[in-house]
This record gives structure tokens, sequence and C-alpha cells, in this order.
């Protein structure tokens, strides 16, 4: 009877799959790093967020051994009982200083933190403003509260002039989010313009930074020091699991910020605590990205290399800006068969395609990491170039 019950699991899936918009989850057989095991076969890693390839840091991996020896390996109860340990007051002490900001605060995961904090912010009578292209954790993190939404054209600062123009003296409070860095296209949020109009309209500004964290701005700080704009963006929200190399969310901002969201945001007052090896080795990768330099330097060589040889090859790569560099290519069918071809080739680059993306712009999203050397990226160019001209792209 159950299973009856539940057949429609298995026709949806079904439905999925004929139209090439499911996921078939590949393994990784052993550390994420430039070259790795997948499903048993020796591949060149081009999808991991890992961008400084900070996953297997020698700095990193000691940190977290040695908090098992000095606290164990977990927390034992949420933070607001029993699990708020030193570390993690160690780590946002340590994390405000690095974002420049008052104060920081730790959630279990970067989706945590926007669906838990959105819905505090902005409830009935007020207005929450989001970037069209924003990401899945955001617009949960909105369909949550009880808000008024409305939506602004993708990074249109235009739009987003007018949308705020026509909600002037009907709401409590304006909301205005945006992603820093849009991970399916790699542009950037113009947040030197986004907060200019917050501030003339008295509007709230809250940025997801996880793909500009460790990758933008002075010594990787994030959209803010981008756009030289520090301090002046309300929430900047952002992820331990991307350049950082670890896991984990967090907000920063003012300490009034923090207070409010750890008494008012379920997600963080009802998920267990960072384990002690996780918080050390975020606040040992924190370390690392303000004194190895080498690492971003590293990244944007290679992102530099690799955007360039794509497009002359014909590639249409969209309007790309940061590591993450898509290769359009428009059916999800074709980037499904694209992926497989690739890896194939010894090269590891998943398919992303509807909702993720448009049904017409399915892609091959690509990211760069600071440890890909020279020969690694001509290796991979070679392999797409193969690939392209067999399809017939090129």
């Amino acid at each position: 009877m159950s299973r009856e019950k539940l057949s429609f699991l298995r026709d949806e899936y079904v439905n999925l799959e004929a139209a090439g918009l499911n996921w078939r989850l590949r393994t990784l057989e052993g550390s994420s790093a430039p070259h790795c095991i997948v499903d048993g076969k020796k591949v060149l890693m081009l999808c991991s967020n890992n961008y400084l390839n900070l996953t297997n840091h020698p700095k990193l991996k000691e940190a977290a051994k040695k908090a098992i020896d000095t606290h164990g390996v977990g927390s034992g109860s949420v933070r607001p009982i029993a699990g708020n340990m030193d570390l993690h007051l160690q780590l946002e002490k340590k994390l405000a200083a690095f974002k420049h900001s008052e104060a920081a605060l730790v959630y279990s995961t970067g989706f945590a933190a926007n669906a838990g904090l959105i819905p505090q912010l902005a409830s009935e009578g007020d207005l929450i403003i989001s970037d069209e292209l924003n990401h899945g954790s955001i617009i949960d993190g909105v369909r949550l509260s009880r808000a008024e939404r409305a939506i602004y054209k993708h990074c249109d600062i235009g739009d987003l002039e007018g949308v705020l123009s026509k909600a002037q003296g009907k709401y409590r409070r304006v909301l205005v989010i945006s992603d820093g860095v849009f991970s399916m296209d790699g542009d950037i949020a113009p947040f030197d313009g986004i907060v200019k109009l917050a501030s003339e309209f008295g509007a709230i500004t809250y940025v997801d930074d996880a793909h500009g964290d460790g990758v933008l701005g002075e010594k990787g700080r994030g959209i803010a020091s981008h756009f030289h704009v520090e301090g002046e963006i309300d929430v900047e929200m952002g992820t331990f699991s991307k350049a950082f190399g670890v896991v984990g969310g967090y907000i920063s901002g003012g300490e009034d910020l923090r207070t409010f969201a750890f008494n008012k945001s379920r997600t963080w007052l009802l998920s267990g605590s960072h384990p002690p090896p996780i918080a050390a080795a975020c606040i040992a990768a924190l370390e690392v990205v303000e004194n190895e330099p080498q690492h971003l330097q590293a990244l944007w060589k290679n992102t530099d290399y690799f955007k360039k040889q794509l497009r002359e090859m014909g590639f249409d790569i969209g309007g790309s800006q940061t590591p993450i560099t898509p290769v359009i290519v428009g059916e999800s069918t074709v980037a499904q068969k694209i992926s497989a071809m690739l890896y194939e080739e010894g090269v590891f680059a998943l398919p992303i395609v509807f909702p993720m993306v448009a049904r017409d712009k399915a892609r091959i999203r690509t990211i760069m990491n600071a440890g890909h050397t020279r020969p690694d990226l001509d290796a991979a160019l070679s392999s797409f170039q193969k690939v392209g001209r067999k399809l017939k792209i090129l």
C-alpha cells in the first residue's frame, strides 16, 4: 500500500529522465583536488567550488587534527544550549576582522543562513526586491517570509530604481537582495550602484557573497571590497564551503545584526553547531587567505587564460567575469552528452540544465582552481575542442 501511494515519485523521475533534466550522481573517491578519482576514473576536476585549492592545505588539515585532540569531533548541542564553543567565537571574531565588519555569526550552511535570516528581516508590511536570477536559497528565504515580493531584471540598476521608486512610502521597510557573483553565469552584481540606490531610497541591502568570498576584492575579502563599499552593505552572507575549502555559512555586519540573528533565526537556533575540527579549519582558512596571496593570484591567472582560449575556439561563455565559466550549448540533452564525452576524455565537468538555467541555456559549467597547472588547462581545452568539433558545436 505504501509503495502505491508513493508511485508518483517514480513517475516524476521517469519524466525528468526522459527530458534529460535528472541528476546522475557520481562518486568522488578521495579528496577534492585538481586531479582526483571519480567513479574509479582519474580525472581533471573542473566543476568544484574549491577555488583556492585549500581542501588539502596542510595548515587546514593540521588545525582540524589538533581540534579533534583538544575538543573532540562534535559539539554535542546547538549553540544556544550547550554547543557554543570557544572555537566558534574565535572563528566569528576572525571572520569579522577579515570582512572589516563589527561582527559575524556562523551558520551550519549558507543555505541555512539565507533560509533562516531573510524571513526575519522582512515580514508582513514589508517588501523584498530580488534580482531575477538569485540563488534558490534566496528564493526559498523570500518565500518563507510574509513580505510582498518584487523582481528586477538581472543586474539592471535602472529597473531596480523603477521598482524602488514605485515602492516609496508604501512599506514599513524595503530589502534589496542579490547574489554577489551569480553561480550559473559567473557575472557580478553591480553592488556599487545597488548600495547607492538603496541609500537614496532608505532600503536595506543584503548580498549573498558565496562565490565572491576568497575570489573578489583585496585578499579575497569579497564583493564589498571589490566595489569599495565595505561597511555600506547592511547584510553580507557567505560560505566556507567554496573558496575557503571547508563548510558552513555566515553573516557579517553590525553587532545588532549578529544579536538579532542568533535570537530570531531558527536555522541557527535549532541546528547543531560546527564540529570542532570544522571550526578550526575555517579559522586556518581565513589565515591562509590573508597571508598567502599566491593562491588568489594563481586562480585569476588560470581564469584569464582559460576564458581567453575558450573564446578563441568559438565557445559561448556568456558574460562571465569570474572563475565560473559556463560553456553554453543550448539543449539539456546536448549538455549531458558533452559532459559524458568529456568524462571519457578524463575531464570532470558537469552539465547544468533546467530548472537551474533556462531551457535553451543548458551548459557545462567550469570552475577554475588555483592548483591547476598550464598543462592541466591545455589538456582540458584540447578535450573541449575535440568534443565540440565532434558534436558540430564549433
